[in-house]
């Protein structure tokens, strides 16, 4: 039996640290700041500044950033707690 896992619920602690909570009912601490500041893709700029990384929300049991999903990250990575890129 596969499980199917989502985001269920995001907290963010500082700088670009977030607490996830996962359908599982795990949680990890996740900082994006190594995923932000080392890619180099001009999409991801304005996530650097502290005021548009926390504007983050869930849709569909993702961790989601922007109007249009520009940031977005695989469930498997959040539940490990290591974004990769």
């Amino acid at each position: 039996m596969n499980l199917v896992i989502s985001v269920m619920d995001a907290i963010y602690l500082s700088d670009y640290k977030v607490m996830v909570r996962f359908s599982d009912n795990s949680q990890q601490t996740i900082d994006f700041k190594d995923f932000l500041e080392g890619n180099p893709h001009p999409q991801y700029n304005k996530y650097r500044n502290l005021d548009h990384f926390q504007k983050f929300k869930i849709e569909n049991g993702n961790l989601v950033w922007g109007q249009n999903w520009d940031l977005i990250f695989p469930i498997e990575q959040l539940h490990a707690g290591k974004i990769a890129f």
